[in-house]
Order: C-alpha cells, then sequence, then structure tokens
C-alpha cells in the first residue's frame, strides 16, 4: 500500500527568497534598481492597462531588447544563482521529507509563482519541487523570448490547488483539474500552502476552507498589519516567521500539521480495515 501523500505548496517571492527573485540578479544586469524596475513596470501597466503580471514579463523584454541582451532561457537561470533564501531554507526540505517518512507519510513540494520558471531552474531549491508552476515563455530558435507560455497571477494560483489534489499536474488537462467525481491523489486535509500576503490571499483561504492548512510569514520582527490581518480574518491557520531553521516556530507548526495528518490517515485506514472484516 502507499504512502498517504502530503502535499505543501510555496508562493516563492517573500516567502522563500527574501524578495522577489528578478531583484537579486537580472534587475542589477540591466544596470537598474529594483524600485526603477518595476516603477517602469508600474507605469506600463497603467498607461496600457496591461494586467500586471503581464506588465511586468513584457518589461523584462523591452529593458533587455534597450540594452541589446539576449533573454535567452539560459540567461535567465543564470540569474537564479543569485537569489537569497531566508533561514535555513536549504536544509528544509530534506529534514521535513525525513520527518514525513517518520511518520508514514511522503511529502511533496510544489511551487506556484507569479515570478518565471526559467529563472527559478537555475536556483539551488529547484531541485526539491515535484512540480513548478510559473510564469514561462516560448524561446524561438535562437533561444529567444517571442510570447508567454504561461501567466500566474494571484487569483489564478488556486486551480493548482484543484491539480495538486487529483494529480493533475498538465496544465492543458482541463478535463482533469475539472472532473468533479476523479479520485483525490492528495486530500483536501492533506494539502498545505505556505505564503507571505495579499497576493497569496485567495489561495490561502481556499486551503483554510476545504480542512487544508495555509501559513502565512513574514520578515522576523516585522509582523505588519497584513500578516496580522490574515490571521484575526480567519484567512489562514498560521502565521508564522519567515524562518525555516529546524526547532523555530515554522518548523514546529508544520511537524504538527504532518503529525495531525498522518494519525488522521492511520485512523482512517483502521476504520477501512474494520469494515473490511465485518
Amino acid at each position: 500500500m502507499s504512502k498517504p501523500i502530503v502535499a505543501i505548496l510555496y508562493d516563492f517571492d517573500a516567502t522563500l527568497a527574501t524578495s522577489d527573485m528578478q531583484n537579486f540578479s537580472f534587475i542589477p544586469s540591466l544596470g537598474l534598481t529594483p524600485d526603477e524596475f518595476w516603477g517602469k513596470t508600474k507605469e506600463f501597466s497603467e498607461k496600457t492597462g496591461c494586467e500586471k503580471t503581464l506588465g511586468y514579463i513584457y518589461t523584462m523584454i523591452a529593458e533587455c531588447k534597450k540594452r541589446g541582451i539576449k533573454m535567452t532561457r539560459s540567461f535567465l537561470r543564470e540569474q537564479g544563482k543569485g537569489i537569497k533564501f531566508w533561514p535555513g531554507v536549504d536544509t528544509w526540505f530534506e529534514r521535513i521529507n525525513k520527518f514525513g517518512e517518520e511518520n508514514g507519510v511522503e511529502v511533496e513540494h510544489y511551487l506556484v509563482s507569479s515570478g518565471n520558471k526559467e529563472i527559478v531552474e537555475g536556483c539551488s531549491i529547484y531541485k526539491y519541487f515535484k512540480m513548478v508552476y510559473g510564469c514561462e515563455f516560448i524561446f524561438d530558435e535562437n533561444d529567444e523570448p517571442i510570447w508567454p507560455k504561461l501567466v500566474i497571477n494571484y487569483t489564478q494560483k488556486t486551480q493548482y490547488f484543484y491539480r495538486v489534489s487529483k494529480g493533475a499536474f498538465d496544465i492543458n488537462d482541463d478535463v482533469g483539474v475539472n472532473e468533479k467525481n476523479r479520485n483525490r491523489r492528495v486530500p483536501y486535509s492533506n494539502i498545505v500552502y505556505i505564503g507571505d500576503g495579499l497576493t497569496d490571499i485567495p489561495a490561502m483561504i481556499l486551503a483554510k476552507n476545504n480542512g487544508g492548512h495555509s501559513i502565512a510569514v513574514y520578515p522576523e520582527g516585522r509582523e505588519g498589519k497584513v500578516v496580522d490581518d490574515l490571521y484575526h480574518d480567519g484567512r489562514v491557520n498560521y502565521v508564522a516567521p519567515a524562518d525555516y531553521r529546524e526547532g523555530k516556530e515554522l518548523d514546529e507548526i508544520m511537524r504538527l500539521i504532518i503529525k495531525g495528518i498522518s494519525i488522521n490517515e492511520s485512523l482512517k485506514q483502521r476504520g477501512n480495515m474494520n469494515k473490511e472484516n465485518k
């Protein structure tokens, strides 16, 4: 019999990484500051009415072209190497996987980000994710972007809750993700969503209201009104500092969640066995 699965879905920017992934290497490679780049993105979106996520994708291409920089897939992956993560992220995945094994469950990690998948592919933690969903480009024969392949804004993150639950991982599998009676590979109660703020609210609420678990993280010492409101408004189950080190609050919360899921799965299996024996 296969082990029950615990699926952890993560935002990336300011949740695992300490800032937006473009801020570390990509934007400096343009000779711009983050404020300048995101200011240009805002200006473009306001001028054209372009959706904000599509706006930053356009700005990436436009600013590279201005400077004669070929924004190839390999160039974007190279920008992922400079990403800095919150304390403990580098050891988090293997540690949580091991704790899951010790409690009879298999832990899977999924990334659902409005950032660039190609940049994430170059970072040190990419290998730990079963699936990475992020904004992607279609590249031409010269390995340069010609069109967005996938765009994920904050409301679109919610579909991946269902995709992970049903195992409908292919983004073009519209039937699988919407099929009513499809067997759930991961029960809603076994899904955890970790995010950091307003753009994660729809996904956090979805997880919490369907019996799963949602956690809002924040820079230690800077709780802030947004995260505080998320908890008091009942939109998340937990809030914790973005410190992934062993023994810290976030680590303890995740262990409690996994332990609880393990106990519930054991009780379900015992109940099923009792029914079969009657």
